[in-house]
């Protein structure tokens, strides 16, 4: 009892009641797995407000890139006036290729698939802006048969470009060479590239505009699950403060009991050990 007292705890040893300690043992277990899959959520919602940030910067930039691209197809500009257009959508061109390469705080590359240390988006030999991660989705319990997605690969967000060819055909662009030839038509007063490319333009803000939508989604199911997890761990808290913690009430009447019992039984058996003792001695 005066252990039970000094810990809180109605169970201090598996042999004081070996039914109650293996429910505490199993309980116990199933709070760490509740707090593995808080873990991860946290890490998903770390992750997923990075690539929200990303997302959300680049759609601005596209806008204004699209702003300037409509304002180059004016027939009463200069060639003077189309060179100072060309020269900002370069710069907006090299802000969207710097948040398409992204990190999160752990410097691993937001859009790279499961290449997380490879930069998504570089250089190939001819100097065009190639995507080098992969298209896997990483997936993280977060619940007993629940799983969420880590990232989103960047050839999801910046897609490419389906061109007709001029004989027919059909070809892929990569998305930041397809703003590069926007560039180059604005620069070069290429009309019919220009009109391609504003439609382009429309088709990459959809895609980065569906990615934005995906990672709200996810962000939301991130709370609802949060919700969730708090919930079961609470329950799983009361269980185990029901079966393991102490009533410090009827504890302490037991304590006054067993102490007034023994006592009584120290005085009794001093009388008749000296009792005894007299009567040896006489």
């Amino acid at each position: 009892t005066q252990i039970q007292l000094s810990t809180g705890k109605q169970i201090n040893r598996p042999s004081d009641a070996p039914d109650k300690s293996s429910l505490i043992t199993r309980l116990q277990s199933e709070m760490t797995r509740q707090a593995s899959y808080q873990g991860n959520l946290n890490a998903v919602n770390v992750r997923l407000q990075a690539e929200d940030t990303a997302l959300r910067n680049t759609s601005n930039v596209m806008y204004r890139f699209k702003e300037l691209a409509v304002q180059s197809a004016n027939d009463t500009l200069s060639t003077a006036d189309r060179n100072t257009i060309s020269f900002e959508m370069i710069q907006l061109r090299e802000q969207i290729l710097s948040m398409a390469n992204s990190q999160d705080s752990n410097g691993n590359y937001l859009f790279a698939g499961s290449r997380v240390a490879q930069q998504p988006f570089g250089e190939d030999a001819k100097g065009r802006v190639v995507y080098q991660g992969d298209q896997s989705r990483m997936l993280v319990p977060v619940g007993d048969n629940r799983q969420m997605n880590l990232n989103i690969p960047g050839s999801d967000v910046f897609v490419r470009m389906v061109r007709d060819d001029g004989k027919g055909n059909k070809i892929g662009v990569g998305f930041f060479q397809a703003l590069s030839d926007m560039v180059d038509a604005v620069k070069n007063t290429d009309r019919p590239n220009i009109q391609r490319g504003i439609k382009e333009i429309d088709a990459m803000q959809q895609s980065i505009s569906y990615a934005t939508a995906r990672v709200g989604t996810d962000m939301n199911v991130v709370d609802s699950q949060g919700a969730v997890l708090d919930e079961i761990t609470l329950r799983l808290k009361t269980t185990l403060s029901d079966v393991q913690d102490l009533d410090y009430t009827e504890a302490i009447t037991k304590m006054n009991k067993d102490q007034l019992a023994l006592e009584s039984a120290q005085s009794t058996f001093a009388k008749i050990s000296k009792l005894s003792l007299f009567n040896y001695i006489n």
